[in-house]
């Protein structure tokens, strides 16, 4: 059933935020403000500031609809892979192993799909985490309805463009190198254990952000524009402004952190959607 791998996502998706929030907050604020030095420059800012819970900014809203968006990008990824294939997961369980270009298809089909229920979500936990006082969102309902009334509904979508330049290719990366080093690292004939899972998880998520970050830095720096950033008119007018200013190492502002923060992050969450599907499409005997 398709519920059941929408549901697996969603708690999966859940799990893996919680665990990467913190960093993520401060790969964030290192993308979109040029006032931090670098990664520990900005962590003991954060902290002497805003003490811990600065780094938990923005997490409710993500932890409560993230297992929407997880659920979207799993449920579809399982899916389309089932049409491509003409088959179900316990065939590819018993051995029939999508092609390459299965797998990538059914990732950028994921990431397409997710991209529209992500845009405003991601929009918000960036406004909530770039900001380092509380003088002008409340908290994640107080930030939506503020978007809405200065910026009406097509502000909630603003950086959306490069979400979906970010999302759509690096979706399809994020399950291939999965399914290739699960299946490595698996012996012949039987199912995959947990650290292979883990493992492949990590892998996956690294792989990804190395290619996403160059968009991500853009994307971050877009979403903060309506919120007293930098005014930017698009994608290209963003990357050609940073570029001028900063050179082409503003592109990989946050790498470093999205390395560290993908591997636990990713593993926890193939680990846990993994282990769902285990318990809700028992494997044959």
């Amino acid at each position: 059933m398709p519920l059941l791998e929408f549901l697996a996502g969603s708690i999966s998706g859940a799990l893996g935020l919680a665990v990467g929030h913190p960093v993520d907050t401060v790969k964030v604020r290192l993308q979109a403000h040029s006032a931090y030095k670098g990664i520990f420059h900005c962590i003991a800012k954060t902290y002497s500031a805003e003490g811990l819970h600065g780094f938990f900014k923005g997490m409710a809203f993500p932890v409560m609809t993230t297992g929407i968006n997880n659920s979207i990008v799993f449920g579809s990824y399982s899916n389309a892979l089932d049409y491509l294939t003409q088959s179900q997961r316990s065939d590819r369980n018993q051995g029939k192993e999508p092609s390459a270009a299965h797998v990538l298809a059914a990732g950028c089909f994921s990431g397409f799909v997710q991209v529209f229920v992500c845009a405003p979500i991601d929009l918000v936990k960036v406004r909530l985490q770039g900001q380092t006082t509380t003088a002008r969102y409340r908290g994640p309902v107080h930030c939506v309805a503020t978007i809405l009334k200065e910026e009406g509904p097509r502000g909630l979508f603003r950086g959306g463009m490069a979400l979906a330049m970010r999302d759509i290719p690096c979706y399809g990366l994020y399950f291939l190198p999965y399914e290739v080093t699960r299946k490595a690292l698996t012996e012949s004939g039987k199912e995959p254990g947990t650290f292979a899972i883990l493992m492949a998880g990590g892998v996956a998520g690294v792989v990804t952000w190395a290619f996403a970050t160059p968009m991500d830095v853009v994307k971050a720096r877009l979403q903060m524009s309506g919120a007293g950033g930098r005014e930017y008119s698009g994608v290209l007018h963003c990357m050609r402004v940073s570029f001028r200013e900063e050179g082409v190492r503003v592109f990989f502002k946050g790498l470093t952190l999205n390395s560290l923060r993908a591997f636990p992050v990713n593993a926890v969450t193939f680990l846990t959607y993994e282990s769902f599907m285990k318990l809700f499409y028992p494997p044959k005997r």
